[in-house]
């Protein structure tokens, strides 16, 4: 997928979350290519960096790169059951009363939302620290688009 970033962001590896359009981006010649293909909440990660540059004036010197982005990877937390290397699973966590966790965002990542659809790409083993005792596993997942 292609979008636009801030020239200061550019550089392949960056991962970033995609809360919302700017207000300036609703009369923009670049919405489509920019804003438009992106999904609210979602972690992408920049794979190519290309040697377009645009003017904006939302970013840093007012200048934006195109780059190619993915879903981004991450590492979650999560119930053991079920775990395997290339299933597939759906992102939906029931709530934990434990706002002070520790291991919370691992839990509960920025970036995916609930009821997402996903892919277990690496399963790092057993997770026995939860303060509340639950069977966890810690594993690298991507999240796929519908």
């Amino acid at each position: 997928m292609i979008t636009l970033i801030g020239k200061e962001l550019a550089k392949e590896g960056v991962s970033f979350v995609f809360y919302e359009p700017a207000e300036e981006c609703s009369s923009c010649r670049f919405k489509a290519s920019c804003v438009d293909s992106l999904k609210e909440g979602h972690r992408y990660t920049i794979t190519e960096v290309r040697d377009v540059e645009q003017k904006c004036p939302v970013h840093e010197n007012d200048k934006v790169q195109v780059v190619a982005v993915e879903n981004a990877e991450f590492t979650i937390l999560t119930d053991s059951k079920g775990v395997f290397e290339g299933s597939t699973f759906d992102f939906n966590r029931q709530g934990c009363s434990n706002n002070d966790c520790d291991n919370r965002e691992l839990c509960f990542p920025d970036g995916i939302s609930k009821e997402e659809k996903g892919i277990y790409v690496k399963d790092l083993g057993k997770f026995n620290d939860c303060p509340r005792g639950n069977s966890l596993v810690k594993c690298i997942v991507k999240i796929y688009e519908k």
